[in-house]
């Protein structure tokens, strides 16, 4: 009886937790008119534009010639989603469905974190991780976005053999945001990787082959995605809004969705950060070269690294990203062999500096003013640490000497070890 009460203990505070943090969250989503909360601006974008758009979706379109539209085409099921709900508004339906898949990623990261060898730790961050960026969370369509990174990587964590999941599950990731494609990055090398690989390209091209049946102008986006400038809160941005203090004769404008920059130079920012980004790429291809040794967390470890690196990298950096990230350091916390702790404190204080940004602080970040820009320097600073940090944690988990490994725990090879060995749970 001790024993189950042990066990069941921080279940129960994981649930407690979570309830009384979405409650807080739907509370503040009601009544975000007050300017600290963005005067109704998180809100703004679910009944105003994911309704138009699901208007279009609903005569089996995908939006063309809308700039605001850059998203690929996985996006317009899950717009279309609060359709199944029709004795709601879209808002409504929209937020309880996002409510009922954080409830989804919450309880497989405890189901996960409750295996022998595994943490509680991963569920307690997303849990209290979340509303730190306020109600926000419930106005995007990332949770759905990051529950299929979380759920992809968990299926590998309980066994490599579930590859084939883990594939299915990136690939309809990156049909809706592109970036769970990097959830694969750091599969086992062998049977796992080719079967993972395997399954994500099958899965990939079935459903956007359904998707293009269904609907017309899938690629649409492409057209408006390519059109992006640099936004005033990425690291890009940030440097172009503290050289207006040195004189750069630049301004904030709205555009594509978002405040970007523009003005003299934008154009060379924007290619160094993608320029940056090809680097970023080069690296985490090298080291999947160079990598020696696989253990339980390396596929979680590596999918954090990866995301953090492309998101510090690129042109835009939205507040909505932290909760990819608070997702995937998760992901990492529920393996007691995860060399991500530190990332993971360091996306929370990024996290939390982001709301400090948007909404609470946005207009002093648009205005360029000394403020707005020590805000945007502590959260991109922080950013960037992480990425480095991450990285280099990485790098020498896996370059291990064979002294070192053969004392700790044995490599995870799938073309080497048999089916028994393969288990992680």
């Amino acid at each position: 009886m001790n024993r189950l009460r042990v066990n069941c203990g921080p279940v129960l505070g994981v649930t407690v937790l979570w309830l009384s943090t979405r409650a807080l969250m739907l509370w503040l989503l009601v009544d975000e008119s007050a300017p600290v909360l963005g005067g109704g601006s998180v809100a703004r974008e679910v009944w105003r534009l994911y309704s138009h758009w699901y208007d279009v979706l609903a005569h089996g379109s995908f939006p063309t010639h809308d700039t605001l539209w850059q998203y690929p085409p996985g996006a317009g099921p899950v717009l279309l989603a609060p359709g199944l709900l029709p004795w709601l508004t879209y808002f409504q339906a929209f937020v309880l469905l996002t409510l009922a898949v954080d409830a989804v990623v919450t309880a497989a990261l405890v189901r996960a974190g409750r295996r022998p060898g595994r943490s509680l730790l991963g569920a307690g961050l997303w849990t209290g991780g979340l509303p730190l960026l306020l109600h926000l969370p419930l106005a995007r369509y990332d949770v759905q976005v990051t529950a299929l990174a979380v759920l992809s990587l968990l299926a590998l964590g309980r066994s490599p053999r579930a590859g084939g999941l883990c594939g299915v599950f990136g690939a309809l990731g990156a049909l809706v945001k592109v970036w769970p494609a990097l959830v694969l990055l750091g599969t086992p090398r062998g049977r796992v990787t080719r079967g993972a690989w395997r399954w994500a390209a099958a899965a990939g091209t079935a459903s956007l082959g359904a998707l293009t049946l269904s609907f017309e102008h899938p690629l649409s986006f492409l057209r408006e995605q390519g059109g992006r400038g640099v936004q005033i809160e990425s690291l890009g941005g940030t440097v172009l809004n503290l050289a207006r203090h040195a004189g750069w004769p630049g301004r904030a404008c709205y555009q594509y969705g978002a405040v970007e920059l523009a003005g003299p130079h934008v154009h060379a920012v924007a290619t160094v950060s993608l320029g940056l980004t090809v680097l970023a790429f080069a690296l985490l291809v090298l080291w999947r070269v160079r990598a020696r040794r696989w253990s339980q967390a390396t596929p979680f470890d590596a999918a954090l690294c990866a995301v953090l690196l492309f998101t510090v990298t690129s042109r835009v950096i939205s507040p909505q990203y932290m909760i990819w990230l608070i997702g995937l350091a998760a992901v990492c916390l529920t393996s007691r062999h995860t060399g991500q702790r530190p990332v993971a404190a360091l996306v929370l204080a990024a996290t939390a500096l982001s709301t400090a940004v948007f909404p609470m602080d946005y207009h002093e970040v648009v205005d360029g003013t000394w403020r707005g820009c020590l805000l945007m320097l502590a959260r991109n600073g922080v950013l960037a640490a992480a990425a480095v940090l991450s990285f280099v944690r990485l790098w020498r988990s896996t370059r291990q000497d064979e002294k070192t490994v053969q004392t700790t725990e044995p490599r995870l090879d799938s073309d080497r070890l048999p089916d028994r060995a393969l288990s992680l749970s």
